[in-house]
């Protein structure tokens, strides 16, 4: 089936001072979520979606992991805790397996990640619950080199023992690769050479051209996202669809942490909203066309998030549920607006059956009149 380019959220829940689940799935609504992802199987929470349109993404905590990789009896009794009470009423599409369990996980863990996803795939198939899509998620330090994009090599330690194996199920169970993206990250720690504007989307004039592949470059997450199709490749597995598990930009930060401000998050995130969403689908160079789908980074400003600043400043709300700044994760309707302005003044009489009374004014819908004119 086609998958949509609807942009979701990630709902953290390391703070002690956020919204009931059910305040938050209508928060989620309200600034146009169509998917959430939770880090673990809370039950408050997956009730609070019940019966709701949002398609929803649970997880098996990275610390169940060794046990369920070598025991099916424990893959079964997970899924008949954490899925069957809910499922279909909760819109339970995927299934994480650990998160960015190589970055943060020790390493006897690492190697019990493809045996864990399996078990659980067989245990959602005993119970016929085919459209639940199983994959685990990775940061980018699983790759060894990332420049040039072309370049993009998984780690020696992890790309036959783990990776490969992983690909391999991912492959052959129509999965995705599902990849955490943070263009803050490598600009903050080399903010010489990568210019500010080229992380947030904003330049019109830096390109970068790939002296391997020759493909061009007009921002970071681009290159991010393609070092690791490239990567993927190098490995045989060129065709696994790639999911952006999480992406963002910290809106405050310690005070050395710069560019963490609300300014910049703002940009950050209406500008890759802007690229996720975009009809045709605009995909990355080395897969052009191609939707991209995405939850951004986060719901909720953390306040236990542990590690510096930026990791309590992701969210695109405050715990109180007032907005951090202005965001819709739909049809940006400020920029319609304009954009339609533009098209009906341009004197052709584009525009004039949509006004009102003639045969093509609907009242009050702004996409239907900015369809017709474009």
């Amino acid at each position: 089936g086609e998958i949509s380019s609807q942009v979701g959220i990630n709902y953290g829940q390391l703070g002690d001072n956020l919204p009931s689940p059910e305040k938050s799935v209508k928060l989620i609504q309200s600034i146009g979520a169509k998917r959430v992802k939770i880090y673990d199987a809370n039950p408050d929470i997956l009730n609070a979606l019940r019966g709701t349109d949002l398609q929803v993404s649970i997880m098996v905590p990275n610390q169940h992991l060794t046990n369920i990789s070598t025991n099916q009896k424990l893959a079964d009794s997970w899924i008949q805790s954490n899925v069957l009470p809910f499922y279909p009423k909760v819109k339970i599409r995927y299934l994480l397996v650990g998160n960015e369990v190589i970055s943060s996980s020790p390493k006897e863990i690492w190697y019990s990640i493809v045996p864990a996803m399996g078990k659980i795939k067989n245990a959602l198939n005993t119970h016929r619950l085919n459209k639940i899509k199983v994959g685990t998620s990775m940061a980018m330090d699983v790759l060894e080199s990332s420049f040039p994009p072309s370049n993009g090599t998984f780690r020696s330690d992890i790309a036959d023992p783990i990776v490969k194996p992983m690909l391999q199920f991912l492959s052959r169970t129509k999965s995705f690769y599902f990849l955490d993206v943070y263009p803050y990250f490598p600009w903050s720690t080399d903010s010489n050479n990568i210019n500010l504007d080229y992380a947030l989307f904003e330049s019109r004039t830096i390109k970068y051209t790939d002296p391997v592949s020759n493909l061009t470059y007009s921002n970071l997450f681009d290159q991010m996202v393609d070092s690791v199709i490239f990567a993927m490749e190098k490995l045989g597995y060129p065709d696994v669809r790639i999911w952006i598990a999480e992406t963002g930009w910290p809106n405050a930060g310690d005070i050395d942490q710069i560019g963490a401000n609300i300014y910049n998050a703002a940009t950050y995130n209406r500008n890759v909203i802007k690229k996720l969403t975009a009809k045709p689908p605009v995909g990355t160079p080395a897969r052009p066309g191609r939707v991209l789908p995405s939850f951004i980074f986060a719901l909720y400003n953390e306040n236990q998030k542990p590690g510096p600043g930026t990791e309590r400043h992701f969210g695109l709300l405050y715990p109180n549920g007032s907005n951090v700044y202005g965001i819709d994760l739909r049809v940006n309707a400020s920029e319609l607006g304009s954009a339609l302005s533009y098209a009906c003044s341009q004197g052709n009489k584009t525009c004039d059956p949509i006004q009102p009374g003639k045969e093509c004014f609907k009242p009050d819908s702004l996409v239907w009149h900015a369809s017709y004119a474009f």
